[in-house]
């Protein structure tokens, strides 16, 4: 049985994991953070990660606090950073506002940081806790994780048929499997992602774009604008440049094509405003494995 500080600070890790899944569709390639200060049993200050080179969710819960946060607890749900990056070190700016504690979620898995923002707020005289509700901190930034940890990108397979395991008719026809709930929750995921990736055979069959549709996605306003403003890159493996330039694919704005062939092809597609990567691996085809490790690289989650 948890004890009542126990209750309450799985109380207040919530709400800042609430925070941070409002960053779901915007703070690539940042993870999600949310933080919740508290004085005295009171939330005084709230506040998420938005966007890359924005403010980190510490420093808006603080702006919000003001002086309320000397003495207070800060519950956030990922280490505090300790690096300069485009924003200065979160820990620092926690510490010179005076709080006594930290619980975070998580220990940053980020190199530059792991273990050290809750070092430097220790060795500043401050209370540190960590491990509250890190199951579900973790489920938040999958990507992230995966990139810091292992070097590839978290990578999820999106795919529809039918009750006796088909995915088209003998005809080649496959609109509509899935319902619109399910359209829906593919946009969402969509809007999620560092990357969507496809094949030239199904860009072809369904004349894809492999946009978000902001129509569809079934989020509130707020969310709506940050996954609009955010598109994933698309991405498609085209190992003999199957796809023609005037496919729907490339009409619906810029795209990276991962191919085997000749780089004398490279040009026809700067001209329409798309990037081709040539991979091939030693039985010339599209080498997967590269492309996953150079998109770990390239920030992609």
């Amino acid at each position: 049985m948890l004890t009542e500080q126990a209750a309450l600070d799985v109380h207040y890790m919530a709400r800042a994991l609430e925070l941070a899944r409002k960053g779901l569709y915007s703070t690539h390639p940042n993870p999600r953070v949310g933080c919740v200060i508290v004085r005295e049993g009171r939330i005084v200050g709230e506040g998420w990660h938005a966007r890359a080179g924005e403010p980190h969710a510490e420093v808006h819960a603080l702006r919000q606090a003001g002086e309320l946060a000397r003495g207070a607890t800060a519950y956030v749900t990922l280490e505090p950073c300790s690096h300069q990056g485009r924003t200065p070190p979160c820990a620092d700016a926690l510490i010179e506002a005076g709080l006594t504690g930290v619980v975070a979620a998580m220990q940053d898995p980020n190199p530059e940081v792991s273990g050290r923002g809750l070092l430097r707020l220790m060795n500043a005289g401050i209370g540190v806790q960590c491990g509250v509700l890190e199951s579900e901190a973790r489920a938040l930034n999958k990507g992230f994780l995966k990139r810091m940890e292992t070097g590839l990108p978290y990578v999820r397979v999106k795919m529809a048929m039918s009750l006796d395991g088909r995915t088209a008719m003998a005809s080649g026809e496959s609109q509509w499997i899935t319902g619109p709930e399910a359209r829906s929750a593919v946009q969402r995921l969509r809007a999620q992602s560092s990357v969507v990736l496809s094949g030239a055979d199904t860009v072809l069959a369904d004349k894809a774009r492999l946009t978000v549709r902001a129509d569809e996605l079934g989020l509130d306003a707020e969310l709506t604008a940050l996954a609009a403003a955010r598109a994933p890159l698309r991405v498609l493996i085209d190992g003999r440049l199957r796809v023609p330039l005037d496919a729907p694919f490339f009409q619906a704005g810029s795209a990276l094509v991962v191919t085997c062939a000749a780089a004398s092809a490279r040009g026809r597609y700067q001209e329409e405003g798309h990037e081709m990567l040539a991979l091939a691996d030693s039985a010339g085809h599209v080498d997967l494995r590269r492309l996953m490790g150079g998109a770990r690289r390239a920030g992609r989650q």
